[in-house]
């Protein structure tokens, strides 16, 4: 589709060949990447608005609302809030993004930006102020066609399966209305019980109050917690769950005692403070216990690790949380993870596990520590997760395949996941499939690996789609 304005330029660098460099790359992504179909096993999409099969008024809705990727872009370049999160219009809002998109060269922001545009909306032109109102009113055009609803969003986009992420509080009632709804595209969910586990936030006690209610345990013990947290992982298993998801700054690790953690918890529950070794304990006991859990039901446990979160204090008071003010943190990561993981396995309780990390210097701790616990009982049973959040663009995924290629075994590894809160991000799975064919593509040319299409078409369909349906069991 091209809009025709003589001010709007043509956007002529996403083509075929787009991130390939040699007739190698294209194939194997053209032949063995781009056909697959993909699982993207972690998100914070809305099941609400699946189920509903919800067509989006306009663009702002479905592109800038919630994206804080987006809003960071923006904020750098001057943009006013209100134009951001504010009170302006939805037009006014993505006029705002169009004339701050020709500053992002150099970010992902510019690649995914008009990846997006074009294969969902055939848009051909370069956004800008410029082009910015015709392509807002043709794509607003195109989002009221039934094609263009969530679930046709995603089917253009050839998914298989979403796994959403929700809290033990949740009713699933959106995953239980979905059961059946749509022959093709599959909706499930992931556990995701950080509230349960930071036990030094302010609000603790609230959401303990909220579990009990829910779980119609009272949390009085912590043998009380145990087994609210054992009633909604056992309501999410029924419901079909099979993953959970960790966001944390580190594994905790610390020796506590069973009276230990019974103290420290009903200190806690009574309305006190814990000293940091207090909390280092309570976490790791916890944690044990949600692990060997997930081992007694064969779930895949994910652990996000790294980011240092609502930094600027003043914005967080303002706006809240998952509004654009985390960073990269520089924490200590090896030890308590060998600790925390060593405990599980020794007991024959460690479960499938994918370990992300959001600090590229940690790409090596972590592609070494997955290979101490890979014992011959599963493919790939411990894996080091795709680049994630702030390493989600090439040179993060390139780190991230390039270590775990030389540490370990890039055959194994169950490629990309969106983790986004948008319907318009899929296209970041065909960004990845283009990056992982075009570093093999260049081997290739330089000799450092055969020239058998045959063996590494192969390894480039699995990592796309393949190891992660057989390591799922989706």
């Amino acid at each position: 589709m091209s809009t025709g304005t003589a001010a709007q330029v043509k956007n002529t660098f996403i083509k075929d060949s787009f991130l390939l460099e040699n007739k190698y790359a294209e194939e194997l992504y053209h032949k063995y990447a781009a056909p697959q179909p993909i699982i993207d096993y972690h998100n914070h999409l809305p099941p609400a608005e699946i189920v509903a099969d919800r067509q989006f008024e306009n663009i702002s809705r479905v592109w800038l609302n919630g994206d804080h990727y987006k809003w960071r872009a923006m904020r750098t370049l001057g943009v006013n809030e209100r134009f951001i999160t504010g009170d302006a219009s939805d037009e006014e809002k993505f006029m705002a993004w169009a004339k701050t998109v020709p500053h992002t060269l150099r970010n992902p922001l510019y690649h995914w930006t008009h990846l997006e545009l074009k294969r969902y909306f055939d848009i051909d032109e370069l956004l800008n102020e410029h082009s910015g109102p015709e392509i807002y009113k043709e794509v607003n055009r195109q989002l009221q066609l039934k094609e263009n609803s969530c679930r046709g969003l995603l089917t253009q986009m050839n998914v298989e399966t979403v796994c959403t992420t929700e809290d033990p509080l949740d009713t699933l009632k959106h995953h239980q209305a979905y059961d059946g709804a749509d022959g093709g595209l599959k909706m499930s969910t992931a556990f995701r019980p950080d509230k349960a586990i930071l036990i030094e936030a302010e609000d603790f006690n609230t959401y303990l109050d909220k579990l009990a209610e829910v779980s119609g345990v009272s949390i009085v013990l912590y043998a009380d917690l145990q087994e609210a947290l054992r009633r909604r992982i056992d309501f999410f298993h029924k419901n079909g769950c099979r993953l959970c998801d960790h966001g944390l700054n580190q594994i905790s690790w610390s020796a506590f005692t069973a009276s230990e953690i019974q103290e420290i918890f009903k200190k806690r529950r009574g309305g006190a403070s814990l000293s940091s070794v207090e909390i280092e304990k309570f976490k790791t006991a916890i944690l044990l216990f949600l692990g060997e859990t997930y081992h007694e039901l064969g779930w895949v446990q994910q652990f996000h690790l790294g980011a240092l979160r609502n930094n600027n204090k003043r914005m967080l008071a303002q706006l809240g949380p998952d509004t654009g003010w985390d960073s990269i943190g520089d924490y200590s990561q090896a030890e308590a993870l060998s600790g925390f993981l060593n405990a599980l396995d020794s007991n024959d309780k460690l479960t499938k596990t994918i370990i992300y990390n959001l600090n590229p210097s940690d790409n090596e701790v972590m592609a070494t520590m997955i290979g101490n616990f890979n014992d011959g009982s599963v493919k790939g049973k411990v894996q080091l997760g795709s680049g994630w959040w702030f390493l989600d663009q090439k040179d993060g995924m390139e780190k991230q395949m390039n270590a775990l290629s030389n540490m370990g075994l890039i055959s194994c590894f169950v490629g990309m996941l969106t983790d986004s809160r948008s319907f318009l991000s899929f296209p970041r799975h065909e960004y990845f499939r283009r990056v992982l064919c075009n570093l093999f593509g260049k081997e290739i040319a330089s000799g450092e690996i055969p020239n058998d299409m045959d063996l590494v078409g192969q390894t480039i369909a699995n990592i796309s789609y393949h190891n992660a349906k057989e390591y799922f069991n989706f």
